[in-house]
């Protein structure tokens, strides 16, 4: 097993690093190999829809994405944690992550997806919300902890003081874990589900 962790954040050692850190203690625990990659620093232009990736398979751009895209095909879970920005996540991890799933064209299907949000004080449920819908449209089931995925602070060193926040950290990392690791036995035992092609719009005829 191994999950692959985006820092939505362009601090390294900030507040929602302390939630990723929570995670990867349990998961390597647990025998879980991770990876945590810094992306809120970078500066990741988005997506212009040229459809390039339908014919090359990768970004035009390529930067960080085209870095993640190998990562995310071998892992069997993804994590994305953000700060939140009025009410939304980081537009840097939003690029990152809309250009990831859009020019990739490996099956996410039964890949495990989980997000994390770090805020002073409103806005996480809108920010988790926001990160949830790249799983949702891609057949990734969500991972979910004891309560919504979120952990407080402002100053560096918060959310070292969120306890609450942390155990919803490393519960969310145990459930992930056994999720990961039921789905690699159905997948012994049933395979993936069956996918039908694509449905394709047609013209309206308005």
């Amino acid at each position: 097993m191994n999950v692959l962790l985006l820092n939505g954040s362009p601090r390294p050692h900030g507040n929602t690093a302390i939630a990723l850190d929570e995670m990867v203690r349990v998961f390597q625990s647990e025998g879980v190999e991770t990876e945590v990659v810094q992306v809120g620093h970078l500066s990741v232009r988005g997506c212009i829809a040229c459809n390039r990736c339908a014919e090359t398979g990768r970004c035009v751009f390529d930067d960080v994405v085209n870095q993640l895209a190998p990562k995310l095909e071998q892992a069997d879970g993804l994590v994305v944690a953000s700060p939140v920005y009025y009410a939304s996540a980081n537009a840097t991890l939003i690029a990152v992550l809309d250009r990831l799933f859009y020019s990739t064209q490996f099956e996410k299907t039964m890949k495990v997806g989980a997000s994390v949000v770090c805020a002073r004080r409103g806005g996480c449920s809108a920010t988790f919300d926001q990160l949830n819908k790249f799983f949702t449209i891609t057949n990734m089931p969500i991972a979910s902890s004891q309560y919504w995925n979120s952990i407080h602070g402002r100053a560096p060193g918060d959310a070292d003081r969120d306890e609450e926040g942390k155990q919803t950290m490393r519960t969310l990392a145990r459930n992930m874990t056994f999720l990961m690791r039921s789905i690699a036995l159905g997948k012994e035992k049933y395979g993936l589900p069956q996918l039908e092609p694509r449905w394709v719009p047609t013209s309206s005829g308005k």
